[in-house]
């Protein structure tokens, strides 16, 4: 098959989060097992200062229309050769789509202030840039696999202004969703940048209470929509979890189908990580304890090696339930394990975990920031990963912490309930309150302490498959299904 993955982000060349993992290692994926696979993305200006030996000028140029304005586009290539183990090397179509105005910026989505005030015209200029360069390389793609709301208005584009652009006519698009709160909501005359009309601004178009939604775009228009667990596929059909568009998604229930993300086992594998000092596997947990040892040294903790070793990471943030892990983490749960907090956000979080370093500096570390090798240290080191999250569409942290024999103590939602067994690699809490946090804490720690128990959980959750492999075939049998 010929597929085109089309993102705003994709790892190694852009990451904010979960998305441009999924995206960069789907591609790999595709590669690995023969099809001819695409990958379009934005030039950022950290894309082009970390990879400029592996940027090549294509000459390929052409100009945008938005609104009024002409937008000029530069395409570039990568050319590093090394970049997959794919024996289809001459396959390395990897495009980056360049605009100094728009994307030469520090950050992908949003500065110090917010969000970019011009994301609309930023990615209506991405998509239809992406949609002009498949034209002029003359690809007639199976497959079209957008990504997010950044992406959104690339299936509505094949269903109305380039509806009859004969390239595109035996051309399938697939829509994930990969956080349904993200919806690329912006005032109506952005359709006017866009290029259509107002006969799409209503409820079964493109209206979204009072506003353009570029996700509801994609949900509306694509032939295919996933989104990135089964259980959070479910989820999203309830006002609970569906953001106001749990209407317009039961409507199109027939087309949604949940697949579960993997982990990149090239990136995430205890057994080779080069950023722990001790490799270990489920057969030999010896450099587990040395890693436990180091990361305690690492964030000068003096907290007994026997005593449990707890961690998080992620976005402080309201969807991480940073607010219950604040309250959550009480002097008995102190008393009994030390903490390691890894993440950045939201400035209301900030203060309250620094004060809960200072008030226990021997037993909590609070690290206001991301750091790779930190990061992988911690899922080597601790012992529990506490995820304390409303809503999770998939999480990919309880995927590397169980891998990492870590054990999960999680809301019971979205993928973390997919891939959490309780009692058995993990545990689960249902109501979101401090109180089953705390217990589901507590159960975990006193578990701990039963060592034979203990090591049964670690192996059982190191034994689990997170690859890709899987994954990716779901999501080909998938097109599949729509080529016929």
């Amino acid at each position: 098959m010929k597929i085109a993955i089309v993102t705003s982000e994709a790892i190694p060349f852009s990451k904010t989060g979960g998305l441009a993992d999924v995206t960069g290692t789907l591609f790999r994926e595709y590669l690995k097992v023969g099809h001819d696979a695409y990958l379009f993305t934005p030039l950022y200006q950290k894309t082009f200062q970390n990879f400029e030996p592996y940027i090549e000028d294509t000459s390929i140029e052409f100009n945008i229309l938005l609104g009024k304005e002409f937008k000029h586009c530069r395409v570039f290539k990568y050319i590093n050769k090394d970049y997959s183990k794919s024996k289809q090397k001459s396959h390395q179509n990897i495009f980056f789509i360049s605009n100094d105005e728009f994307f030469g910026r520090k950050e992908l989505y949003e500065d110090s202030l917010g969000e970019y005030p011009d994301n609309a015209a930023r990615f209506a200029f991405f998509c239809k840039a992406v949609l002009e360069l498949i034209q002029k390389l003359d690809i007639n793609l199976d497959i079209i696999h957008c990504h997010d709301w950044q992406t959104g208005i690339i299936p509505l584009y094949l269903k109305t202004i380039s509806r009859d652009i004969k390239i595109f006519k035996d051309t399938r698009t697939v829509f994930t969703i990969h956080n349904l709160a993200y919806q690329g909501l912006f005032p109506p005359d952005v359709l006017n940048i866009m290029g259509l009309g107002y006969d799409i601004f209503h409820p079964e178009g493109i209206e979204f209470y009072g506003h353009i939604s570029y996700l509801k775009a994609g949900i509306i228009s694509a032939d295919i929509i996933t989104t990135v667990s089964t259980n959070y596929a479910r989820e999203i059909l309830t006002p609970d979890f569906g953001f106001s568009m749990d209407g317009i998604l039961r409507k199109r229930s027939d087309s949604l189908h949940g697949i579960v993300n993997g982990i990149d086992y090239t990136e995430w594998d205890p057994a080779s990580d080069p950023y722990i000092p001790h490799n270990y596997s489920k057969k030999n947990l010896y450099g587990k304890i040395e890693n436990k040892k180091a990361l305690l040294q690492r964030c000068s903790l003096k907290s007994d090696i026997e005593k449990p070793l707890l961690f998080f990471i992620g976005r402080l943030s309201y969807q991480k339930g940073i607010d219950l892990l604040i309250a959550s983490l009480d002097e008995t749960i102190i008393k009994n394990a030390s903490v390691v907090i890894i993440g950045r956000g939201q400035f209301e979080y900030q203060e309250p975990l620094s004060s809960l370093q200072h008030r226990f500096l021997d037993n909590v570390f609070f690290y206001n920031g991301f750091d790779e090798e930190l990061a992988h240290l911690a899922y080597a080191g601790s012992d529990i990963l506490l995820m304390p999250s409303r809503y999770e569409p998939c999480g990919l942290g309880q995927m590397i912490a169980m891998h990492y024999g870590t054990i999960p103590v999680a809301m019971e939602t979205g993928g973390l309930a997919d891939l959490i067994e309780d009692g058995v690699t993990g545990f689960l809490f249902k109501e979101y309150s401090k109180e089953a946090f705390s217990i589901a804490i507590k159960i975990a720690i006193n578990t701990f302490k039963f060592k034979k128990l203990w090591d049964s959980m670690i192996k059982e959750a190191m034994s689990r498959d997170f690859s890709w492999k899987k994954s990716a075939q779901k999501y080909l049998n998938l097109y599949s299904s729509i080529l016929k």
